[in-house]
């Protein structure tokens, strides 16, 4: 009997719930996957997007990953201040054939010092805050570097599911599995990246500006984090 390959996710409030189900929709027409999505608790956690999800095992319970994924969303960064949360993140990778993320899953795992000096991408809006955290910041939708892989922005996820398919079990079996969730891209308009010419500057400049305020302080108290642990 073929072994499973085993995908564990780590869900958390707020987050962008994209970023999690695009990919284990994904995940979930691969042969012999098996998904776990972990937190604290087994009970409902809020998304943005104004449901919930929930998990299938808790932090000290789930198995050992083959695959280690981290969606993205505000509650990413909350979990800087999480250290149960980082310390799961480290002991999973450990094990892990790959360390993945989506959007701003990857400043989960800067924090946890799973990116240090690594190849990495998140969502444009915030890309330039992750060399805080010791990562080089890549503006591509897929960024591998070595077993760690890397989507950018939110449906960039699916993207990055179907490039760790192809990984994993070959590209026809990411083929079939593309086909099967008809993932044929063909948006109404061009501005789906800062440098597309139907996105708005203006709204590109105030949307940095704004993850600036925002978020830049919690990075920075991230990488002092970084910088006393070493």
């Amino acid at each position: 009997m073929p072994q499973p390959v085993r995908f564990v996710s780590l869900l958390f409030p707020a987050v962008t719930q994209l970023d999690l189900t695009g990919p284990a929709q994904v995940f979930s027409r691969l042969p012999d996957a098996e998904q776990h999505l972990a937190w604290h608790r087994v009970e409902p956690v809020p998304t943005d997007a104004g449901f919930s999800i929930l998990p299938t095992t808790t932090l000290a319970e789930a198995p050992q990953a083959d695959v280690l994924f981290v969606p993205g969303g505000q509650g990413a960064f909350d979990l800087f201040e999480d250290e149960i949360a980082l310390a799961f993140l480290r002991r999973q990778a450990a094990g892990a054939r790959y360390i993945t993320s989506v959007c701003t899953g990857s400043f989960a795992l800067a924090a946890a010092g799973l990116l240090d000096g690594r190849r990495a991408t998140s969502h444009w809006a915030s890309l330039h805050l992750l060399e805080r955290l010791g990562v080089v910041p890549v503006a591509e939708r897929v960024v591998r570097d070595g077993d760690i892989f890397t989507g950018a922005g939110v449906s960039s996820g699916i993207d990055f599911a179907l490039t760790l398919a192809s990984e994993l079990f070959g590209a026809e079996t990411a083929k079939q599995a593309q086909l099967a969730i008809e993932y044929d891209p063909a948006p109404p308009f061009d501005a789906g990246s800062p440098r597309r010419p139907d996105a708005d500057p203006v709204h590109v400049a105030d949307t940095i500006a704004s993850v600036d305020r925002h978020r830049g302080p919690l990075v920075d108290r991230a990488a002092r984090k970084l910088a006393e642990a070493h």
